[in-house]
Formats: C-alpha cells, sequence, structure tokens
C-alpha cells in the first residue's frame, strides 16, 4: 500500500496494524465509526528517535510539515475542578491555550498538562499522542486548518508510527469540536 502522503518504507492500513498501536487507539481502530471508512486511515512505520515535528519533517521531507497536525494535552481549571482535552493544530502553529482554548472550555485557567499526565491518562506515549482513542468523555478541539485537508499526519499513539488520516475523520471524532483560530503561527 502507498501512503497517501510522504514517501515511507512501510504503510498499511490501520485495521491491518492494530498490533502496532497502543490498546486505546487499537481500540478505537477496531470500533471506528463515521462517514470515513476505516480502511482510509493510513499507519505508516517511522523511526521513534524522529517522532518529534522537528526531526521528523528533516529526516522525511519538509513537505509534511504543511500536512502533519500535533495532539496536545491541556488542562483547563475554574474553581477546584480540572479537566483535560485535547488540542490538534498543524505542526508549523502553535495551541492558543491562554485565549481559544481557555474560553472554549470555560476556565479561568488552561496550560498544557504535565507528561504524566498526559500520558498516564491517554494510555499513549509521549510524542505519539493521537487524537484517536481519547477517553470518551474529553473534548476534543481540532483546528479548521486541520479538519480541512484531505489528509493529515497524526501521532499513532507511540513514537514508533504515525497514522495518515482524512482531517474530516478527526472532525467526526466523538467528543470532536472544529475550531477556527485554535492554532496560531508560530
Amino acid at each position: 500500500m502507498d501512503a497517501p502522503l510522504g514517501t515511507f518504507d512501510t504503510a498499511r492500513s490501520a485495521p491491518d496494524a492494530l498490533h502496532l498501536l497502543t490498546r486505546p487507539v487499537a481500540d478505537a481502530v477496531r470500533h471506528w465509526r463515521g462517514s470515513i471508512p476505516v480502511q482510509d486511515l493510513v499507519h505508516v512505520d517511522t523511526d521513534p528517535d524522529l517522532a518529534d515535528t522537528a526531526a521528523f519533517v528533516e529526516h522525511y521531507g519538509a513537505d509534511l510539515l504543511a500536512t502533519s497536525a500535533n495532539c496536545v494535552v491541556v488542562s483547563g481549571k475554574r474553581g477546584g475542578a480540572s479537566t483535560l482535552a485535547a488540542c490538534v493544530v498543524l505542526s508549523a502553529t502553535k495551541v492558543d491555550v491562554n485565549g481559544v482554548v481557555r474560553r472554549h472550555l470555560g476556565a479561568r485557567k488552561a496550560s498544557f498538562a504535565p507528561m504524566d499526565t498526559a500520558t498516564g491518562e491517554t494510555g499513549m506515549e509521549y510524542g505519539g499522542i493521537t487524537p484517536i482513542g481519547l477517553p470518551a468523555d474529553w473534548q476534543i478541539l481540532v483546528d479548521a486548518a486541520v479538519a480541512d485537508l484531505p489528509y493529515v499526519l497524526i501521532g499513532s499513539g507511540t513514537r514508533r508510527g504515525k497514522l495518515i488520516v482524512p482531517g474530516k475523520a478527526l472532525a467526526e471524532l466523538p467528543g470532536a469540536t472544529v475550531v477556527d483560530g485554535l492554532g496560531v503561527a508560530v
């Protein structure tokens, strides 16, 4: 199988790569719903030492930066309550945590979740967190620029491997909301 983006040695339909995914991601693929067929989700094998965006695009091709997205875990706080959510933005942008995210979550304060919280709550590896397979009660904020892409490269739950999925599939995830201006220029 050829990947719809980039040039990778190994690409396969995500249902054929369940053994390479973390449990929550594999479960989400197994129970996939939405207008996009699960076979349109593609897993590509990548070097785990190159999972971070800068190293990844330097090795696999700078052209991938325009179609790559990061999924970051944020924490919104209001009073004594804390809410975890995920934000998906293009890799060339940063999440507007103190503006768009804080207002959307109705929080007095919003910040990036600590790494141990992000990995512990998602069951995914740091540097590979993906919106596919997140806890059911989480909000997933997807930047409109990501949702509009024919295909986007995102984490697979592990540092080894990425998923290539239609942007529309991310917009249709349970708990997802498409948000204009979520990602701002770096």
